[in-house]
């Protein structure tokens, strides 16, 4: 019966998939061909996303160039602001929180609002006008998961594939993971290979270098997720921030996700020697009440001398501001931060040099 049903869910999924296919190329024709018009701006605007939905590790990437280019420009950082439970141009502020402007915007915006202007807003050009507007001095903006949002004409474009899960061995909603079809690579200025292994080896980069196919103005790169020390969730409430590494068999951690693709996050915990309990939620899952109810209920169950409840930063900042979350665990919960390592590059050009170079020499493909 599970064979019969799998064949049906196949017969009746690929039309979609190919309508979906068709209708996506059918935009990004009409974009070609000038029929649908893009919006060009006199400052830069740096575009990073995917073509797959989710899981390619987009924020960390967002943060490295923001780590990159602060210093240089004054970056205005403007996404559409997923699941946030409100419409239209919003501004980052100390008075909004991640339901008002989503979770990573509002990741962003604790990390580097000082730095950075952080705005949301479906329509991307009217949120590069309205960012503009409330903050002159924004000299760059760098567009968040907008490389399908193409009535904004970019500067540099950046596309993100996962070693593990690369877009070349995917198919089209709802088949797969795709949003539009591997032609969408020929759009970017640079691609990224990401969460790669941290023995990445030569011949690996030249089977990928042969797959992506790419032109010869198009820069290819490779990059690594780097685990940092614990950070505590509720620094108020801790006295004592635990090293992974310290953690014997006796000790149980609870590890909690919401994220597209846990599975690097719960890979590396099981590295250390602490046991492990998994709860997954749902990407960019908003906590309910029952669910701050439901870890209790796990953590108090949980055996181990010593017991800790890590998260993922995207989820932290959800948590942190959760009013049901209980006094008991905020002693005991902590996340996971992660930085982005480039562990190849093509010849002595770093990524660093190369996004300055295409940011300055207005370099584009014409998307």
């Amino acid at each position: 019966m599970a064979k019969k049903n799998k064949v049906f869910s196949s017969l009746v999924l690929n039309p979609v998939s190919k309508v979906y296919g068709m209708v996506t190329d059918m935009r990004n024709r009409l974009f070609d061909m000038g029929i649908l018009k893009q919006q060009e701006f006199d400052i830069p605007v740096v575009v990073i996303g995917n073509i797959a939905i989710g899981g390619t590790g987009k924020t960390p990437h967002t943060e490295y160039i923001i780590d990159s280019l602060r210093y240089s420009f004054r970056i205005g950082v403007l996404s559409r602001g997923y699941r946030r439970r409100t419409k239209g141009f919003l501004l980052a502020s100390d008075r909004t929180g991640p339901n008002d402007i989503g979770d990573e915007p509002y990741q962003i915006y604790r990390k580097y609002g000082k730095d950075v202007t952080v705005g949301v807003c479906e329509d991307r050009c009217q949120g590069i006008e309205e960012l503009r507007n409330i903050d002159p001095s924004v000299n760059l903006i760098l567009l968040d998961d907008a490389f399908q949002h193409r009535y904004v004409k970019p500067s540099v474009a950046i596309v993100l594939t996962e070693f593990n899960r690369p877009a070349f061995n995917d198919r089209m909603l709802p088949l797969g993971r795709l949003r539009e079809s591997t032609f969408a690579f020929n759009r970017a200025d640079i691609v990224i290979v990401t969460k790669c292994p941290e023995d990445l080896k030569p011949i690996e980069c030249r089977a990928f270098t042969k797959r992506l196919d790419l032109y010869p103005y198009q820069k290819l790169f490779f990059s690594r997720f780097v685990y940092g020390h614990l950070v505590s969730v509720f620094p108020d409430d801790v006295t004592y921030i635990p090293y992974l590494n310290w953690l014997t068999e006796d000790d149980t951690i609870l590890a909690i996700s919401g994220i597209a693709n846990p599975k690097p996050f719960i890979r590396y915990l099981r590295t250390f020697k602490a046991r492990i309990k998994v709860k997954v939620f749902s990407d960019h899952h908003n906590f309910s009440y029952r669910d701050i109810d439901r870890i209790l209920e796990r953590f108090e169950a949980m055996p181990g001398k010593k017991k800790y409840i890590i998260t993922t930063e995207k989820d932290a900042v959800k948590l942190a501001c959760h009013p049901h979350y209980p006094q008991a665990l905020k002693a005991h919960t902590f996340y996971l931060p992660v930085k982005v390592q480039f562990t190849q590059q093509q010849g002595n050009v770093s990524f660093d040099e190369t996004l300055r170079k295409l940011i300055a020499d207005g370099n584009s493909t014409s998307q």
